[in-house]
């Protein structure tokens, strides 16, 4: 064979490829291409062979050039080349090696992915619009939640929504747990509220307030001439009052022994007698129990249940005490403050001094104790601006914060910047994140990065 017929062969192979390839030497200058190359750029093949790729660029006919890339750096290379067409290009360098190892030929080869970037634009645009949704949403259940006097800025408070909506799905017992006023109810109502049984009653009763001897009557209800004293027609009992709708028992732990069988015979079957009535009445109810008692110690001390424990804690929610969710106190005291405001027609601010004791407070009473101290400030506040002074005593006690040590040598501001350094230590050590500093100490994040890098906190 000779070298024409060798050079031929090489030509038709070369042609043959459905890939764009060209070949340049180190100056840029186009010594081969395949068909396929100039079906891509728009001209004829055998137009671009001869010719420079810089002057081509400069023409507008790709960009950028792959040859002074692969000589400068003398290795293949990678990147996205755009035609005069608008296509967008993969494109690859390939160094190619005389026998003496000099960069003799640079090689390249594409593949069309213009699809595929306007695919990625496509995604692009759609998670910015999934993301703007989700930021919708967000404000949307945030204004739910507010409307139904939920604060959920913290982690653990997220949570706990979470699970309440999921709860709100399905019709499953669920027993809320958590210390005297951290806003058992208010979860229960709002569970209630996005049920499919929102439209139904909910009737609540508190187990611990109901007498003993009334227990069944109020429960159960009771028919004509049942006992000494009854309605002459009857009455209707409260877990009648919940069909079609949810049936709440707060303080759960506070039933007596002798109520505990009555009520598990109820849930189990959702069928009951009225006292001094012979007719099963079947009711249709969602049961969600709540209580700040240990059910579990109670089982151990043989003063609850355990069937009746395993019927009620089949989803157990716990909110945590306001005192662990700082990030939801300041969030609190502006909706009680607006709340109370609309209530007593009265327009309040409040002192900055005020919410700082109010974050740094205890909160025993938790939510139900922070209720309490708005409505008072707000009714008993002489003045537009709710100043420390209007605070309870017991509250503005408790909160004394340590005063600096006054030594002579050191100068006002020092002693304030010492000062300060201490508090974003001792914030540091509570909250860990900067974000939760930042709520804590009613300042911004961006504000707390920057004293912690002036006084080199790491």
């Amino acid at each position: 064979m000779n070298p024409t017929d060798y050079w031929n062969e090489n030509e038709q192979i070369l042609h043959s490829l459905k890939d764009d390839i060209l070949v340049t030497n180190v100056d840029g200058i186009i010594l081969k291409v395949s068909e396929v190359t100039g079906k891509i750029y728009g001209v004829d093949s055998e137009s671009l062979i001869g010719k420079s790729v810089y002057d081509l660029e400069a023409q507008g006919l790709f960009t950028p050039i792959l040859t002074p890339m692969v000589v400068k750096e003398n290795k293949k290379i990678t990147f996205v080349q755009t035609t005069n067409k608008g296509k967008k290009l993969l494109v690859t360098g390939i160094p190619v090696y005389n026998e003496k190892g000099e960069l003799y030929r640079v090689v390249s080869y594409s593949h069309d992915i213009t699809e595929l970037a306007e695919y990625k634009d496509f995604l692009i645009t759609m998670e910015e619009e999934m993301q703007r949704v989700k930021t919708e949403l967000d404000l949307l259940r945030s204004k739910q939640l507010h409307d139904a006097g939920i604060i959920a800025n913290s982690e653990d408070m997220k949570k706990v929504v979470s699970t309440a909506l999921q709860l709100s799905e399905v019709d499953v017992n669920a027993l809320i747990l958590g210390e005297s006023g951290v806003g058992k109810s208010l979860l229960a109502k709002f569970i209630h509220n996005k049920s499919h049984r929102a439209k139904g009653p909910f009737i609540e009763v508190n187990c611990g307030a109901i007498p003993d001897s009334l227990f069944e009557a109020e429960l159960f209800g009771y028919e004509s001439g049942a006992f000494t004293g009854a309605r002459t027609k009857g009455k209707v009992g409260l877990i009648e009052l919940s069909n079609g709708g949810t049936l709440f028992l707060d303080e759960i732990g506070e039933l007596p022994l002798s109520h505990q069988v009555k009520v598990l015979k109820v849930i189990q079957e959702k069928q009951f007698y009225r006292v001094g009535g012979t007719k099963p009445i079947n009711v249709d109810f969602r049961l969600i129990s709540a209580t700040n008692k240990d059910l579990k110690k109670a089982i151990q001390d043989k003063q609850f249940r355990e069937d009746l424990y395993f019927r009620l804690n089949v989803v157990p929610v716990t909110i945590p005490p306001l005192r662990a969710r700082t990030e939801d106190i300041v969030p609190l005291i502006h909706m009680l403050l607006e709340q109370f405001e609309k209530k007593y027609n009265r327009s309040k601010k409040l002192d900055e001094a005020v919410i700082h004791h109010l974050l740094h407070y205890d909160w025993r009473g938790n939510v139900r104790e922070l209720i309490n101290i708005m409505e008072r400030l707000v009714v008993i506040s002489p003045s537009t601006l709710i100043t420390i002074e209007q605070l309870p005593d017991h509250l503005k006690e408790e909160f004394t914060p340590p005063a600096p040590s006054l030594d002579e040598a050191q100068t006002l501001k020092e002693i304030m910047e010492k000062t300060e350094r201490q508090v974003l230590l001792n914030a540091r050590k509570k909250y860990k994140t900067t974000v939760r500093m930042a709520e804590a100490l009613g300042t911004s994040q961006p504000s707390i990065v920057r004293k912690m890098k002036k006084y080199q906190i790491i």
